[in-house]
């Protein structure tokens, strides 16, 4: 377990290092900030002093060897439209994402895992086939159209849930936090299922197809044999059995719902990452696109070594480790 921790920190280490290479020359070789960030009636001596002071008048290389030195100490640059820490404006608004991501994925196991559960143990009946109908609906329909849909019913004419916004919050360890509070939840509803509604079908799909594959295995036949009830057999051979592609799915989805919840985030006026991370690319405010960039890079390598340790944990088959 430990070789195996350590072996993949070090490919985590090699793949960060990668894509710190892609990301900074992808963003710092597209447009230019100074023609954003700089008034058009300022003088050639004011705009060379403004690129100088930005760090733009090194060449990309040096750039490059600079902000790699700088991340070492945890220093991913400084914004060049709110003068602040790039990484400190990220971790602000990771409270409000990491809310809105946890609540759609809560939201898709929540309903989903039932639905696909039905559909998998009656698949002949009406109500399967109206749960795989919708799930093709959720699969299909595009989210910021979903979106407009909820506002304009639940927020216009029905008037029970808020358009926008975060609602109130409640600060723990610096962080302000809204699902704390009944206002927060009220305004993280409509954009958490929003967000979640693809995610809900791909679970109904998928234990569904988990479930009809496990009711054909010796296993659940010999449960059968021995008289166990049907409750058992289903929730204590089948049920846990389809939890492992379930959750390895799961896992993998948390970080694309973190990293693609850009949508949701517009549309619901969200103060996530996502929608920071739209206003820096209209003004092309490029620390804070790196290290938005590089935040969802290591989520993704943390959330995929812990969705391996979890599977094993899940299927004693699978082994961490490889035999010699």
């Amino acid at each position: 377990m430990t070789v195996y921790l350590l072996r993949r920190i070090l490919q985590s280490l090699m793949v960060l290092l990668a894509m710190s290479v892609i990301v900074f020359v992808g963003v710092y070789a597209i447009g230019d900030p100074v023609e954003i960030l700089i008034s058009p009636d300022a003088d050639q001596m004011e705009r060379e002093r403004a690129i100088a002071a930005l760090g733009l008048d090194l060449p990309l290389w040096q750039q490059y060897l600079v902000f790699l030195q700088n991340a070492l100490r945890g220093d991913l640059g400084r914004s060049f439209v709110f003068n602040e820490p790039a990484l400190q404006l990220i971790l602000n608004r990771m409270p409000a994402t990491l809310e809105l991501a946890f609540g759609a994925m809560f939201l898709s196991v929540l309903i989903g895992l039932p639905l696909g559960l039905y559909a998998g143990l009656k698949p002949d009946s009406v109500g399967s086939r109206v749960i795989m109908a919708g799930s093709i609906l959720g699969f299909s329909l595009p989210t910021f159209w979903v979106g407009l849909m909820l506002i304009m019913v639940f927020a216009v004419q029905l008037g029970w849930l808020p358009s926008s916004g975060r609602g109130e919050t409640v600060q723990i360890l610096g962080l302000h936090w809204s699902f704390l509070t009944a206002n927060g939840w009220m305004h993280l509803a409509m954009p958490a299922f929003n967000l979640a509604l693809f995610k809900i079908s791909l679970v109904i799909r998928l234990t569904r197809s988990g479930v009809r594959e496990a009711m054909l295995m010796d296993y659940v036949k010999f449960a059968r044999a021995k008289g166990l009830s049907p409750t058992r057999v289903t929730f204590v051979h089948v049920f846990k059995n389809i939890l492992i592609p379930v959750v390895t799915v799961v896992g993998l989805e948390l970080g694309s719902t973190i990293a693609f919840s850009v949508v949701t985030e517009t549309v619901f006026a969200w103060p996530g990452m996502g929608k920071l991370i739209i206003d820096s690319i209209n003004v092309l405010d490029r620390p804070v696109i790196v290290a938005y960039l590089m935040v969802i890079v290591l989520m993704f390598i943390t959330i995929n070594l812990i969705v391996d340790i979890l599977y094993s944990v899940l299927d004693p088959r699978v082994r961490l480790e490889s035999k010699a």
